[in-house]
């Protein structure tokens, strides 16, 4: 995450807002830039992978 990204997040919150929310909002943006990231590196299952370890957990 850069400074940029953060600043943009607090930018874009209230005027007035609790330090739980801004906290929650770049959680969210550090797991989506890791999760771009991890697409980026090929690190990703396919839907019938996805499928195949959700029926091992639900049984």
């Amino acid at each position: 995450m850069n400074k940029t990204k953060v600043l943009e997040a607090v930018n874009s919150l209230p005027d007035e807002f609790s330090l739980e929310e801004i906290i929650e909002r770049l959680i969210i943006l550090e797991k989506i830039e890791k999760g771009m990231q991890q697409v980026r590196q090929g690190q990703v299952v396919t839907t019938a992978e996805a499928k195949k370890h959700l029926q091992k957990w639900l049984r």
